[in-house]
């Protein structure tokens, strides 16, 4: 009885709308965007993606599903990267434990704990936007990567680095990062996720402003010396902090020296 009632009401309110004049339609179509706020432009037309980034909440209210990623509406987890290793690769990670984890030695990560490279190893990230450069920096470790977005090619004169070698451009109102030129003492996560990479790694992002609240991003990370297939990372979606800049959370070992000894003992995971 209680369906019948709320599909007859449904009904009943889909008939009027119907019968609304398409004026009136499209003004409150054009008032619930504007609810949202429009996408704020830098000077040269682009949409600008400065701002503190997050989730809604810091570090310690993250879930399994923001970690992991859910598939299609609502489905099984989608795969993480170590989830696509070759048959080699998976018999190293089985010989790797939570003390073998570099970012307990203060080393940052090659991508992100949360699927977000802005956020490293933390949950809050800042972006300052530039005509000529993307910056973005990251809380937790107080990292940071400078992007040229001007139309510069990969710099062929610095070694391998943690991050990498990131360029960006525009495709429409997306920004496109581009990352090689890795070294492969990182993990792409962290917090003993097991998850070694090589020199090969190359990572795609795609940055866009759903508008002045939002930000959602893309990425694709391949290494084919590691992964059977690119890892095409579950989108994320970021709301616009209620503050306007980032801690210094740096990094010392000795601040970790603790986790370092209790996890020492553990043994191998299987």
């Amino acid at each position: 009885m209680k369906i019948s009632t709320v599909t007859a009401a449904l009904a009943g309110a889909l008939a009027w709308a119907a019968a609304l004049p398409a004026q009136t339609k499209t003004a409150d179509a054009a008032n619930a965007k504007a609810s949202f706020g429009a996408v704020p432009r830098t000077a040269d037309g682009h949409p600008d993606l400065s701002g503190v980034w997050w989730r809604g909440e810091d570090i310690g209210g993250r879930s399994g599903a923001a970690l992991g990623g859910r598939g299609a509406r609502g489905g099984p987890p989608a795969p993480t990267f170590a989830g696509l290793y070759q048959p080699s690769a998976q018999a190293k990670a089985k010989t790797l434990r939570d003390k073998d984890d570099p970012s307990l030695n203060c080393t940052p990560t090659a991508f992100g704990t949360l699927n977000v490279s802005l956020f490293d190893v933390g949950a809050v990230g800042q972006i300052i936007q530039t005509p000529k450069f993307v910056v973005m920096l990251t809380e937790t470790y107080h990292g940071f990567q400078i992007i040229p977005i001007d139309g510069r090619p990969h710099r062929d004169d610095q070694p391998p680095s943690n991050r990498g070698d990131a360029i960006g451009h525009w495709e429409g109102d997306t920004l496109v990062v581009d990352k090689t030129n890795f070294n492969d003492s990182t993990w792409i996560s962290a917090e003993g996720r097991v998850s070694f990479h090589s020199d090969a790694l190359h990572v795609v992002e795609r940055y866009h402003r759903v508008d002045a609240n939002t930000l959602e991003i893309d990425a694709t990370l391949e290494d084919p010396k590691v992964l059977t297939k690119p890892w095409v990372v579950p989108k994320q979606s970021l709301k616009l902090a209620p503050f306007d800049q980032i801690l210094q959370l740096d990094c010392a070992v000795g601040d970790v020296k603790g986790l370092i000894d209790a996890v020492q003992s553990e043994p191998p995971k299987n």
